[in-house]
């Protein structure tokens, strides 16, 4: 790599010689017979090159235009540097490669330099990395390990990042997702549309060190059988509760018990589909997910980010749930706290497994009959009779004679119908269009969590996590370019608190 010299204004020689050496190449008799991959190859080379010298070049072109300020500078602090000192170098390195960046250096003794064109470039404080690959290693850091993200960079720009240094920048860039939404563009919805919130919980496997403390206790309470390894029923107290949660909206669709459940012919019949019909889709998702803060903090997150869309509380607001009791209960406390009408609807399909249960109680596995049994059984829910199927479902019990654990499912399923029947609206909510699966929250829970955070081996730190988590969502959801554009703009405020201005 060529170090910095003095160009003339405007001047790109270097560049050219690269440019020219490219094209002799190209033009010359060795590479007649490459195949077409090794010239891929070769060019993604030699035209990397080129770029990182029009890339030091310009570099160089604006140290030579960069003019001195009479009298000194005055930095952040409002104490003047009149000592001005040329060509201080730092290097920089870019997607292209390692650049050197020579500017004038306004010192005065005691106090920290001061670098005018830092400043217009917005070049990162503590850090020898671009912006550029700051990106980088937020796209591939959250979609995979943290060596495959290394690997990935290097080979797309040849650059070489340590995982402890993409670890840095991951830390580095996820601190204003919390004010980027605060301030982002509503998204259009009509005054009709559902607003939906929901929420649910994924467990992350942590270090020891970052774990909750009633976690940790328990943990520490455990002595492992084996010494290789975790026996069935010693993996518990090795993981933190990631909370998830989102708000989005949705055109309401009525439906009915049949339209969800429809009609079996007979048992070996195949339900006839429903008739086709254009299915409303989510819109305009906010997804957040975190290791730190508690159900009642993300509840409370997901009633900002809906009261921003709705303040005049116009709209119908609808909480899907799994049944959670702390989150039912967060859910009630900010709905009183916010004066907000929140109707809170369980997911059908969590219903729906407890109602298997309990078919499994008086089938064998496998009967076709069990089937029927489960689709007349949650029909009569749909319809609004949780409480009347659990009577039936332990009536059932009693009448075949099951004791003990015979009727257990039974009486579990029964009991669960029986203490969220408040809950079970589906008559109202299905003639209102509302959705009563968690399929969002429960896709994001796979998705956002699991296919990163429970990678083979896998043991989080919990500010890399959190950091991991709450970039996954933002990619997630679409909103990484904004927030990008919106994080390098907060950077440089951090970075350079006022715009350094010439001294008086």
């Amino acid at each position: 790599m060529q170090g910095y010299a003095d160009v003339a204004d405007g001047g790109f020689d270097r560049s050219r010689v690269v440019f020219e050496q490219v094209v002799a190449g190209l033009g010359g008799a060795e590479l007649g017979g490459v195949t077409h991959g090794e010239l891929e190859d070769r060019l993604a080379v030699s035209c990397r090159e080129l770029v990182r010298m029009l890339l030091q070049d310009h570099l160089d072109l604006r140290a030579v235009r960069e003019q001195k300020v009479a009298g000194g500078v005055a930095g952040p602090d409002g104490e003047r540097r009149p000592r001005a000192e040329t060509g201080c170098r730092r290097s920089l390195v870019s997607v292209f490669g390692v650049v050197q960046v020579s500017r004038i250096a306004y010192r005065s003794p005691g106090l920290s330099n001061v670098y005018p064109a830092d400043d217009v470039l917005n070049l990162p404080a503590g850090s020898s990395f671009s912006h550029g690959v700051g990106r980088l290693a937020v796209l591939e850091g959250v979609r995979g390990s943290f060596a495959g993200a290394s690997e990935a960079i290097e080979r797309a720009t040849g650059v070489k990042v340590g995982t402890r240094q993409i670890r840095e920048l991951i830390l580095r860039a996820g601190v204003d997702v919390d004010p980027f939404y605060e301030t982002r563009r509503l998204p259009a919805a009509q005054v009709s549309d559902v607003l939906v919130l929901t929420l649910d919980g994924k467990g992350v496997v942590m270090r020891p060190g970052s774990l909750r403390k009633a976690t940790a206790a328990a943990a520490a309470k455990t002595t492992p059988r084996l010494a290789s390894r975790l026996s069935p029923g010693e993996k518990t107290g090795r993981k933190r509760m990631a909370e998830l949660a989102c708000v989005y909206d949705i055109a309401p669709q009525s439906r009915t018990a049949a339209d969800v459940l429809p009609s079996r012919p007979g048992p070996k019949t195949p339900i006839a589909p429903p008739p086709a019909a254009r299915r409303p889709r989510a819109t305009g998702k906010w997804l957040s997910a975190s290791l730190i803060k508690d159900i009642p903090s993300m509840v409370a997150a997901a009633f900002a980010e809906a009261e921003r869309r709705d303040p005049g509380h116009e709209r119908t607001w609808v909480a899907l749930v799994d049944g959670n009791h702390t989150q039912i209960a967060a859910i009630e406390a900010e709905a009183v706290a916010r004066s907000v009408t929140v109707s809170i609807v369980i997911d059908f399909i969590h219903v729906l497994e407890y109602v298997w249960s309990a078919a499994w109680s008086f089938f064998d596995k496998g009967d076709p009959d069990a089937e029927e049994w489960v689709t007349v059984t949650s029909r009569k829910i749909l319809q609004g009779n949780a409480v009347q199927v659990a009577a039936g479902i332990r009536r059932r019990a009693t009448r075949f004679g099951f004791t003990g654990t015979e009727r257990k499912n039974a009486d579990i399923s029964a009991t669960y119908l029986i203490n969220h029947a408040a809950h079970l609206d589906y008559p109202t909510a299905l003639a209102g269009g509302w959705p009563i699966a968690t399929g969002v929250i429960e896709g994001a829970c796979r998705h956002l969590v699991k296919d990163r955070m429970d990678l083979t081996g896998a043991r989080w730190g919990l500010d890399v996590a959190e950091a991991i988590l709450t970039l996954r969502a933002i990619h997630t959801t679409g909103d990484l370019p904004d927030y990008w554009s919106y994080h390098l703009a907060q950077e440089h405020l951090r970075t350079y608190p006022q715009h350094i201005q010439s001294a008086a």
